[in-house]
């Protein structure tokens, strides 16, 4: 019986080491390990890539949220509004600021932000909103923009699952005043460490970001503004630099995989993720619903095969947001979708062999 990991990375150096070990050679034979040169070259390569003139490279993606949110004056007494179907990050990311989350329930077909219930959500301290470009697709961002704009808000992309993903040609994170990506390991562009980054068209947000998160420094030992210390190493620099060359064709290769599992399962009863029209969708996660995930993910761990639940508890109900006030019932959307959804093994090197025996194993469940 085959074993088939949710995610494999090992497999994934092995592809591409050829092409790795010698850009970490350089970057240790140099000798110049933080905000260096390496960093530039990404931070220019990556903004090239999604069309944006500015990105600013950080510790991580919970802090690129927080930097973004800092550079918009947001802190203490503030609201920010969100999805509870998330990460923790996000959430933690606003709590990093002292301001408070907000949440808003999300669409049942596509488990993004339900964007028609933003408005009622505003108060006279809301002072930003963040949708979550959840499982590699975008949130319907053109109405949400018209709100914002409307309401003098700015918006800030969460992108750590939507590298390449884009919403009628426009890539994620451009179309916010800020875009923030996590580079964890797992994701479609993964450092081998931790690592984020904030992308930018406004000239002062950049630099704002890049005082925040190198001490509030505008030059060496001159500090303008209160800030952190979250920089992006030039080891992750130089491995996602390698990296972004692949990044289109394992997005395709994501799709072409999330196709397989979605053609070959539409008859059973499960319902598979809608893909928006006009945009593209990445799927860092193909998330299967059905009203037997249980028994169905019990039974795949038994024919090897690891799924993961991405996210089994909504941050409203969690223990640590308790604080916030919200109770069971509160976004019935969300709620049920927690109790259904499982994700599949799904990354650019797992083979059409392995995707068949996870399709065969699914429908031997159900039959």
């Amino acid at each position: 019986m085959p074993e088939i990991p949710f995610g494999d990375l090992a497999r994934e150096y092995q592809e591409i080491r050829h092409k790795i070990d010698p850009a970490v050679a350089r970057v240790l034979s140099r000798g110049w390990f933080v905000l260096g040169p390496e960093v530039d070259a990404f931070e220019q390569a990556f903004a090239q890539y999604l069309g944006s003139e500015y990105c600013v490279g950080v510790a991580s993606g919970t802090e690129a949220l927080a930097l973004a949110l800092m550079a918009s004056d947001v802190g203490p007494g503030d609201e920010v509004i969100t999805v509870s179907h998330t990460a923790v990050p996000t959430a933690t990311a606003i709590s990093m600021t002292g301001a408070t989350p907000v949440f808003v329930d999300i669409c049942s077909d596509t488990y993004l932000m339900d964007v028609s219930r933003v408005e009622a959500a505003l108060t006279p301290r809301t002072r930003a909103i963040v949708p979550v470009h959840l499982y590699g697709q975008c949130v319907e961002m053109t109405p949400l923009l018209t709100l914002a704009n409307r309401h003098d808000l700015p918006v800030i992309e969460d992108c750590a699952q939507a590298h390449g993903a884009a919403d009628h040609s426009r890539k994620a994170g451009t179309m916010g005043a800020m875009g923030c990506f996590s580079f964890y390991p797992s994701k479609n562009l993964g450092a081998y460490g931790d690592g984020g980054a904030v992308v930018t068209s406004d000239a002062g947000l950049a630099e704002q970001l890049r005082m925040l998160r190198n001490y509030g420094q505008r030059r060496r030992y001159e500090h303008t503004i209160k800030g952190l210390n979250s920089r992006l190493d030039d080891v992750q620099a130089a491995i996602l630099s390698t990296k972004l060359a692949f990044l289109d064709d394992w997005n395709e290769r994501r799709r072409r995989i999330a196709s397989l599992y979605r053609e070959s399962l539409k008859d059973l009863p499960v319902r598979a993720p809608a893909e928006r029209p006009d945009c593209h969708h990445v799927y860092h996660l193909f998330v299967l619903q059905t009203d037997q995930r249980d028994d169905l993910q019990a039974f795949l761990a038994e024919q090897g095969i690891r799924t993961l639940i991405h996210y089994p508890i909504p941050i409203h109900l969690q223990q640590a947001y308790q604080d916030l006030g919200y109770t069971k019932g509160r976004f019935p959307v969300t709620e049920q979708a927690v109790e259904r959804i499982v994700s599949l093994p799904l990354y650019p090197q797992l083979r059409d062999d392995e995707v068949a025996y996870v399709i065969d194993s699914i429908r031997r469940f159900f039959t």
